[in-house]
C-alpha cells in the first residue's frame, strides 16, 4: 500500500483551486491532466511550432514518440510521411523551416521525444488536446477559454545527458504567453510562467537566440528555425488532437 503522504499529494499537486494551471513535463501531465477540460502541451523551439506551421497549412500531424521501425509502420497504416530526423535528408523534420513544405491534405508523422510523447500521454486522460508556442499563444488562448472553465498548460522542457527533465526557459515563457491570455484565477505556478513570458515579450526573438536550446540549435545550423519560432501572434490555427492527429481549428 501507498504511505499516505503519497496517496494524498495530488490534491496539492493538481492546483484544482485555480482556473488556470501550469506544470512541467511527463509528471505534469500525469498530476493534473485528468482534472482540466484543456490541456496545452508547449514545446516552443521545435514541436508545437512544427505542428502549428503544418497545420496552418491544411496538413495533419500525427505524434510518435521515437523514429524507429514502429514509426515507419504506424505512418504506413496512417497514410502518411514520417518526418526525419532535423538535418537528415527528408521532406519533413523537427525543423519548422521543413513544415512550409506542408500543403493541404499533407499527413506527417512526426516523432519527438517532448511534445510527441507528451501529447499521447494527454491523449489517454480524455480532455481537450492542444499544442501552442509563440505563434499562436493569443489564438490558442481564445479558443480553449470558449471551451473550458479549466485549463492546464504543460511546458514540456528539453533532456539532460542523463534522460532527465531540464526545464528549458523557451517553454516557460511561452506557456506564460498563452496563460497572460486566459481568464481565471491563475495558480502561482503559472504566474511564474507569466514572469518569464514578460521577460521575453519585448523581444522574443533575442530572448530565444540567447536561451540554451536557442543557441545550439543556431551553432548547428538552424537559425531559421529560431526565427520561426520567435513570430508572435502571426498564427489563427488551433492545433487540436482529433483521432490520433493534430489538424487545425480555428479561434
Amino acid at each position: 500500500m501507498m504511505p499516505n503522504h503519497v496517496m494524498n499529494a495530488g490534491s496539492f499537486y493538481d492546483q484544482s483551486t485555480f482556473a488556470v494551471r501550469c506544470e512541467w513535463g511527463l509528471a505534469g501531465i500525469h498530476w493534473m491532466g485528468g482534472a482540466a477540460d484543456v490541456l496545452i502541451i508547449v514545446d516552443a523551439l521545435s514541436f508545437s511550432t512544427c505542428v502549428d506551421v503544418a497545420v496552418s497549412r491544411g496538413a495533419e500531424v500525427f505524434p510518435c514518440r521515437w523514429k524507429d521501425d514502429s514509426a515507419r509502420e504506424y505512418a504506413r497504416q496512417s497514410g502518411a510521411e514520417l518526418a526525419v530526423a532535423r538535418g537528415e535528408a527528408g521532406r519533413f523534420s523537427l525543423s519548422p523551416v521543413s513544415m512550409r513544405d506542408a500543403i493541404e491534405g499533407t499527413r506527417i508523422v512526426l516523432p519527438s521525444p517532448n511534445g510527441a510523447e507528451l501529447t499521447m500521454a494527454a491523449e489517454k486522460l480524455g480532455p481537450i488536446v492542444l499544442t501552442g508556442c509563440f505563434r499562436n499563444c493569443q489564438a490558442l488562448a481564445r479558443y480553449a477559454a470558449a471551451r473550458g472553465k479549466t485549463v492546464a498548460v504543460i511546458p514540456c522542457g528539453e533532456r539532460w545527458p542523463d534522460g532527465t527533465l531540464r526545464p528549458a526557459v523557451e517553454d516557460l515563457a511561452a506557456a506564460g504567453a498563452i496563460i497572460a491570455n486566459l481568464p481565471g484565477a491563475a495558480s502561482p505556478e503559472a504566474l511564474a510562467a507569466i514572469s518569464a513570458w514578460n521577460s521575453a515579450k519585448n523581444d522574443v526573438a533575442t530572448f530565444l537566440k540567447s536561451c540554451a536550446s536557442g543557441r545550439e540549435l543556431i551553432e548547428s545550423g538552424f537559425e531559421k528555425d529560431v526565427a520561426i519560432a520567435a513570430e508572435l501572434n502571426v498564427s489563427l490555427a488551433v492545433p487540436i488532437l482529433r483521432e490520433r492527429a493534430y489538424i487545425r481549428s480555428e479561434a
